[in-house]
C-alpha cells in the first residue's frame, strides 16, 4: 500500500490549511481564468459556428448533425475528467503543457476543415479531449489553494469562460460577416488570441499539495448518498443546460434578427454569467454553496422554458442577461458542491473528474436530441420546455441532497 494512503487524520486536516489568498494563490486562479477564457469561452461561441455551419460548409446536413459536433465536444471535456482528473493527484499540473500546445493546434486545424468528418474530428473529438486535459487540473489545483474563499476563486476562474463567451463570438461573427477575412483565417486569429493566455497558464498553475498515487476510479464516494444525489443533478442539469448556447442565435435569426446581430446574444448572455459565477459564488460562501448551485440550477430551468416568450430584440437581449446571471453557477456551483464530498484534498481531481464524466454522457446527448427536436417540429417551444424541464430536476434534487447534511434542508451548507 501506498504510505500516502496510511495518512492519519490529523495529518489530513493539516494538508487541508489552505492559504485562501497570498500571490501564489492567486496566480492560479489567474492562470486558470486564462484557461476557461481559452476553452469553455472558446466552446460558448459553438452557437455561432452553427448558425454559419447551417448556412455555408455544412448546409446540407441537419441541424442535429451539426449539434453534435458541439456536443462531442462538450461531452469530451467532462468525461476526459475521468482520466485528467486521477492524473493531476498523481502528477501535479505538469500535463497542462503539452494539453496547451495540442489545443492551439487543434484550433488551427479547424480552419483548414470542409467536410463534416472534418469538424467531428477537430472540433468535436480533438479540442473535446484537449479542453478536458487542461480544466480539470485548473479547478484541482484552484481548489487546493481555497477553503473559506473556495466559491468566490472558482468564480473568478469561471467567469474566464464568461469574458471568453463575450469576446469570442463577437470577433467571430464580425469576421465571419463583415470582413474579407474568410472562416480559415477568422478561426485563426482565435487560436493566435489564446496562446499567450495559454503560455501564462502553463507557468502559473501549480500544484499546492504533494501528489498522491489515487487509483483512476474511487469506489467510496459512490457508497454515499450525497455524492450519487450530485451525480444526478449534474446529469439532468447538463441535459437541458447547453440547449441556449447552441441553439440561441438559431432562434433569433427565426424571428427575423440579423445573424451579426443574433450573435451578440450569446456575448451579452455571457457578459451576464459574469455576474452569475462570481456572485453567487461569493454568497455561497456565506450562505451555503449547495444552496447556490440549486438555485442556480432551479434559476436556469425556468429561465430556458421561457426562451420562446422573447419575440423582439429588446426581449431577446432581456432573457439573454436573465439566461447568463442565472446559468452562470453551474460550472463553478456544481464543483464547489461536489468539493463538500472529499474528505482528502489530494483526492479533489478524482472526485471531480468521476462526477463530470458521468455529467458528460448529457453534454452529449442533449443538444443533439434539442436538434432533433428542431428539426421535427419546426420550432423551438419543444426544445425549450424540454431542456427547461431537465435543469429543473436537476435543482430539485440538488436540494434534496441538503438532507445528507448536519445542516439539514434549510441549513447554509
Amino acid at each position: 500500500m501506498n504510505p500516502d494512503d496510511e495518512k492519519a487524520p490529523s495529518e489530513i486536516a493539516k494538508l487541508d490549511e489552505a492559504p485562501d489568498g497570498g500571490l501564489r494563490a492567486w496566480l492560479v486562479a489567474a492562470g486558470g481564468f486564462c484557461i476557461f477564457f481559452s476553452t469553455l469561452g472558446f466552446v460558448s461561441a459553438f452557437g455561432v459556428f452553427q448558425e454559419y455551419y447551417m448556412t455555408h460548409q455544412l448546409q446540407n446536413r441537419s441541424s442535429d448533425d451539426i449539434a453534435w459536433v458541439g456536443s462531442v465536444a462538450s461531452f469530451l471535456q467532462f468525461a476526459i475528467g475521468a482520466i485528467s482528473g486521477p492524473l493531476f493527484d498523481r502528477y501535479g499540473a505538469w500535463m497542462l503543457r503539452p494539453s496547451a500546445i495540442l489545443y492551439v493546434f487543434a484550433i488551427m486545424m479547424v480552419s483548414l476543415c470542409k467536410e463534416y468528418w472534418q469538424f467531428m474530428l477537430a472540433q468535436g473529438i480533438l479540442i473535446g479531449i484537449c479542453m478536458g486535459l487542461l480544466q480539470f487540473p485548473t479547478i484541482a489545483a484552484t481548489l487546493q489553494f481555497f477553503d473559506k474563499k473556495r466559491g468566490a476563486a472558482m468564480g473568478i476562474v469561471v467567469c474566464g469562460s464568461s469574458i471568453g463567451g463575450i469576446i469570442f463570438p463577437i470577433a467571430l461573427a464580425k469576421m465571419l460577416n463583415s470582413s474579407n477575412l474568410g472562416f480559415a483565417w477568422s478561426v485563426r486569429v482565435l487560436g493566435f488570441i489564446m496562446m499567450p493566455l495559454m503560455l501564462f497558464s502553463c507557468l502559473a498553475i501549480k500544484s499546492r499539495l504533494p501528489p498522491k498515487q489515487t487509483a483512476f476510479f474511487i469506489k467510496a464516494p459512490f457508497l454515499t448518498a450525497r455524492y450519487n444525489l450530485l451525480v444526478v443533478s449534474l446529469v439532468l442539469v447538463f441535459l437541458g443546460l447547453l440547449t441556449p448556447l447552441f441553439f440561441l442565435p438559431a432562434y433569433a435569426v427565426s424571428r427575423g434578427v440579423d445573424a451579426t446581430l443574433a450573435s451578440y446574444f450569446l456575448a451579452i448572455t455571457n457578459a451576464a454569467s459574469t455576474f452569475g459565477r462570481i456572485i453567487p459564488g461569493v454568497l455561497g460562501d456565506k450562505y451555503g454553496r449547495l444552496n447556490a448551485f440549486a438555485i442556480g440550477s432551479l434559476g436556469s430551468g425556468i429561465t430556458i422554458m421561457c426562451m420562446t416568450t422573447a419575440k423582439s430584440t429588446a426581449g431577446l437581449v432581456v432573457y439573454s442577461i436573465g439566461l447568463g446571471f442565472s446559468s452562470g453557477t453551474i460550472i463553478s456551483g456544481a464543483t464547489v458542491a461536489l468539493s463538500l464530498c472529499v474528505n482528502d484534498p489530494r483526492e479533489l481531481g478524482t472526485y471531480m473528474g468521476m462526477a463530470m464524466a458521468i455529467g458528460s454522457i448529457s453534454a452529449l446527448i442533449g443538444p443533439p436530441i434539442n436538434g432533433a427536436l428542431l428539426d421535427r417540429y419546426s420550432g423551438f417551444l419543444p426544445l425549450s420546455i424540454f431542456s427547461g424541464v431537465f435543469c429543473l430536476a436537476g435543482g430539485a434534487v440538488a436540494f434534496v441532497t441538503k438532507f445528507t447534511t448536519v445542516e439539514g434542508l434549510w441549513g447554509r451548507i
